[in-house]
């Protein structure tokens, strides 16, 4: 080690480093105010020359290490003995570089494939799309120690700062979007001495089909059509249910207005009209003499004990009691037994009792049903038998009325049969079930609804 007042000399391995003294103060300055302050400040940076065998300073190890003969002369010059020779340097005569090196961009790989940078002609090479690995090789022209030349390196478009790569030739990059780029390299001599222009290549990535403007805008306007498309078939199914709603609604209120003008008329030609003979009766009997007003009041007594079973039989069609106390099986099996003597035709019914625990609303309009479907079998079918069926299977019940009458077009449906049927329809949509009505001239009809099993509470 050598010590003059502008700089450190040092024999190592790699050769003679050369520190200077100003440098030197400043990195101890940095150090000691780091351990006094505990601070973490950036340290200054060292900038060390190097004479290597290039410069002709030979090295040679020795078995305890590299231990040359060293000696200054008055003149300032260092002597050292290698081992092979003596080796004479002058600090004050330090050779120096000043010729900046030409730098040149040789070739680019992507994806294995060479492409040439020095063909005219080709200002912006295009790369293939997809294209994954790219490898850019450059050089320095210098033919004083090209060994010491530093590159630094930059592509833009994707790095923000110079990177120094050191005495690299090559950059590689990977995954590179597609756009333009353009790569920049700069390089310095052996003495340090930077080339600032440096060399330049553009470039670009081809974008895949997907990657295009074009089929980003066609994919979000396919996307948007797409969109738009299912919220108007939305819109059109709800205004569709809508209207069916509607439709079902102001045939329930026609139906339900029937109803009520039929329980109207039976009211007005059977009860009302019967009592109002009894007032005529009674109004007579009061001036006949004793034995006929006798005979005229047992008169009015049969006859209101017959007007009483017209109100109980009107009082049973709106709500049988047997239902509410028996349930749909039982009741149902009543009034098949009630039908058929009443209407003189035979009436077949099979009830199973599992579905004896059916919630009230649902039996009553299954019941309900049933008797529209008979009634409508006997009074416009002209039906000679009648079959009822009701089971339960799978968490469904089921009742099936079946009629060998004359049957019907079923396209061609109206008048109060067609109020009944839209009835029946109602009565099995308000329960979340099914109504299918099948039927053909000559050929009978078939009523079969099915609604899901709902305990009673």
């Amino acid at each position: 080690m050598e010590d003059d007042a502008h700089s450190l000399w040092l024999y190592m391995a790699c050769g003679l480093v050369r520190i200077a003294r100003p440098e030197l103060d400043a990195w101890a300055a940095a150090m000691e105010k780091t351990r006094a302050n505990n601070e973490t400040d950036a340290r200054p940076t060292i900038h060390p020359t190097v004479l290597n065998s290039s410069d002709g300073v030979m090295t040679q190890a020795f078995p305890s290490g590299f231990s040359p003969v060293v000696a200054k002369s008055s003149d300032g010059r260092l002597w050292f003995l290698p081992g092979d020779g003596v080796s004479v340097i002058d600090p004050g005569h330090l050779p120096f570089n000043q010729l900046p090196p030409p730098v040149h961009i040789e070739q680019i790989t992507a994806d294995r494939k060479t492409h040439d940078t020095t063909s005219e002609g080709r200002p912006n090479l295009r790369l293939p799309p997809l294209t994954r690995d790219v490898q850019i090789d450059y050089t320095a022209l210098s033919l004083v120690a090209p060994e010491k030349n530093r590159f630094k390196v930059k592509l833009d478009g994707r790095d923000r700062e110079w990177q120094d790569v050191g005495n690299r030739r090559q950059a590689f990059y990977s995954d590179l979007p597609p756009r333009n780029y353009r790569f920049l390299v700069i390089a310095s001599n052996n003495s340090g001495v930077w080339n600032e222009t440096g060399a330049a290549l553009d470039f670009s990535v081809a974008p895949a089909y997907y990657q295009t403007a074009w089929f980003r805008t066609l994919a979000v306007a396919t996307f948007l059509s797409l969109l738009w498309a299912a919220y108007r078939i939305r819109l059109r199914v709800v205004e569709r249910h809508q209207a069916e709603i509607t439709a079902l609604n102001e045939s329930l209120m026609k139906a339900q207005e029937q109803e009520r003008m039929r329980i109207a008329s039976e009211l007005h030609d059977g009860v009302m009209q019967q009592i109002s003979a009894l007032s005529l009766v009674l109004g007579t009997g009061k001036r006949q003499p004793e034995a006929e007003a006798k005979k005229a009041m047992a008169d009015v007594q049969r006859k209101l004990i017959e007007v009483g079973k017209e109100v109980r039989q009107l009082s049973h069609n709106l709500h049988p009691p047997t239902l509410k106390d028996a349930g749909l099986p039982e009741a149902l099996r009543g009034y098949c037994e009630e039908f058929s003597g009443a209407r003189n035709i035979p009436v077949s019914c099979h009830a199973e009792d599992s579905v004896q625990d059916l919630s009230r609303g649902a039996a009553l309009a299954l019941y309900r049903i049933a008797q529209e479907a008979m009634g409508n079998a006997v009074t416009h079918g002209a039906a000679q038998h009648v079959d009822v069926r009701l089971a339960r299977s799978n968490g469904l019940v089921a009742l099936t009325v079946t009629d060998d009458g004359k049957g019907f077009d079923a396209n061609r449906i109206g008048g109060v049969r067609g109020l009944g049927l839209i009835n029946m329809r109602e009565r099995a949509r308000q329960l979340n079930g099914t109504f299918e009505l099948s039927s053909e001239p000559g050929q009978g009809t078939t009523v079969r609804v099915t609604i899901p099993f709902r305990r009673a509470v």
